[in-house]
């Protein structure tokens, strides 16, 4: 079993948390630093620790992830207007918690990504 991780313990109750969904696959809940006035993590709730680890008895949470943010923006008000969804992978992809979790951010125009490298 992967280590236990912030997620996990959210997940479970070890740590409170307002769960804004939860079902037998995935749970959403306020990322306590928000980069934006809308910034929501969705997570498997099997601790699966990156995109590289993902099986493929994982495609309905991993689908799952993607519904719940379609009614998540619905229910936030941030639909109509446009949000965005990220993914990090690893250390230079900016992942921080080693658990699969995707960000759904809006309520502001997001602007272009930053990338630092060749300029392309």
């Amino acid at each position: 079993m992967a280590e236990e991780t912030v997620f996990t313990k959210i997940i479970t109750g070890k740590i409170p948390s307002k769960l804004l969904y939860h079902d037998d696959l995935v749970s959403a809940f306020r990322d306590i630093s928000p980069k934006a006035p809308v910034h929501i993590l969705i997570v498997p709730n099997k601790p699966i620790p990156s995109v590289n680890d993902v099986a493929p008895e994982d495609e309905p949470a991993i689908g799952r992830m993607f519904s719940v943010a379609r009614k998540l923006a619905a229910d936030e008000g941030i639909a109509a207007d446009g949000y965005r969804l990220i993914v990090n992978v690893g250390k230079n992809g900016g992942q921080e918690v080693p658990h699969l979790h995707m960000h759904l951010l809006g309520g502001q125009v997001m602007g272009a990504l930053g990338f630092r490298g060749n300029g392309e």
